[in-house]
């Protein structure tokens, strides 16, 4: 395999990648065809689409099952599921957000009025710091959203006593946690609720999908309501609402993955083992670890280019991306960094150094399904011959 440092060098040296078809992060995995299909003939044979359907109301029962909640409310997606999670705890004013997230987290508070103030992380976790959330805390506040980030629990404890101690609603962006766990207990239970993506770049998918999960009974009617219009059977609207809902198909693909779950994760696992011994041999660099006394989905493989690395962050992803190996710089820069709060808080990076640190140095790398043991090893020995340039 030649080494190839840059795109440009495929251009003018006319040299072939290391893959004819990228390799993605996120690319979905896929349970059962079989039982996808046998599932979809059902909803056409019964032509129904939507509307809390079958499907539906049986997957909803499986998650809240698995994850030991009381009640799992799905949606159509995880964002919407966010926005809504947030105008049933009635939230306003400032929410206090990690900015080292998706952008979602941040744009489900922005597009209601609500004005997300980014508090820094812990650099050895990427979670919340608390006392970070501690410093943010104004007469404004009225929640905080904490970022189950790469699947490890955010400092639950910690947040839930601030929460208590201020008087704050405490929520949780568990969209990388799904089949994680903390203290023995699945994520899912913690704060007043919590939020689940089903994104098809997630390790489990619906195609497209979201949840609410909670045990509290009256939030749990709430969100029902809203992701409905309001809708507390015909004719009868009783609610602010939006459309929310999950539609049959997508309950469908949730079905037929989710006896696969623990396979899935097992391959993810092989393969993070095997990036984490390989790339612990190459200097400047590290994968995140995990804590094995937690349950983990192992969806992510966090590599962190450190300031002794011989080359840069930036010099190994154009390396990579040149190979057709599409890693990603998540979540660089930073929801800070980003419209529309670039301009709302220009000096928002004065009280995030980590967070800007962090966004600097990492590396998301492919896993899941379809990267085998051999992709493993190519693409380490892509990034082991960059460093060695």
């Amino acid at each position: 395999m030649k080494l190839i440092r840059s795109s440009d060098d495929l251009a003018i040296y006319g040299a072939s990648p290391a893959y004819s078809e990228p390799l993605h992060v996120g690319r979905p995995n896929v349970g059962s065809r079989d039982t996808f299909l046998r599932l979809a003939g059902e909803m056409f044979d019964r032509h129904w689409f939507s509307n809390n359907g079958p499907l539906l109301q049986q997957f909803e029962r499986r998650i809240a099952e698995q994850l030991g909640v009381a009640h799992c409310v799905a949606m159509c997606n995880g964002t919407i599921a966010l926005e809504i999670a947030i105008r049933a705890l009635g939230l306003s004013g400032e929410v206090i957000v990690p900015s080292y997230t998706f952008i979602a987290t941040a744009h489900a508070l922005h597009w209601q009025g609500i004005t997300p103030v980014f508090a820094d992380i812990d650099p050895s976790t990427h979670n919340l710091d608390p006392v970070a959330v501690q410093r943010m805390i104004t007469p404004k506040t009225t929640g905080i959203i904490g970022v189950h980030l790469w699947g490890r629990a955010a400092p639950i404890e910690a947040l839930q006593k601030i929460a208590d101690e201020h008087g704050l609603k405490l929520l949780f962006d568990a969209a990388h946690a799904f089949g994680c766990d903390y203290g023995g207990r699945f994520i899912g239970s913690f704060g007043a609720c919590e939020v689940l993506s089903f994104h098809a770049t997630k390790f489990f998918n619906t195609f497209e999908g979201g949840a609410v999960v909670t045990n509290d009974g009256d939030l749990a009617q709430a969100v029902r309501l809203m992701r409905n219009f309001g809708f507390a059977g015909y004719d009868n609207v009783i609610h602010p609402g939006t459309n929310g809902k999950m539609v049959e198909v997508c309950a469908a693909m949730g079905l037929s993955n989710l006896d696969y779950v623990d396979s899935v994760i097992e391959v993810n696992r092989r393969n993070y083992y095997a990036y984490k011994d390989a790339i612990s041999h190459l200097p400047g660099l590290s994968v995140l670890d995990f804590d094995e006394s937690r349950r983990n989905n192992f969806q992510y493989v966090v590599l962190e280019v450190g300031e002794d690395c011989p080359c840069s962050r930036d010099d190994l992803v154009d390396t990579l991306h040149a190979e057709n190996v599409l890693v990603r710089k998540y979540f660089w820069p930073g929801c800070h960094n980003m419209s529309p709060y670039r301009q709302l808080f220009p000096h928002s990076a004065l009280v995030l150094p980590n967070t800007e640190r962090v966004a600097q140095r990492v590396i998301v790398l492919p896993t899941g399904t379809a990267i085998s043991a051999d992709d493993v090893a190519t693409i380490v020995s892509i990034i082991a011959q960059r460093i060695a340039v």
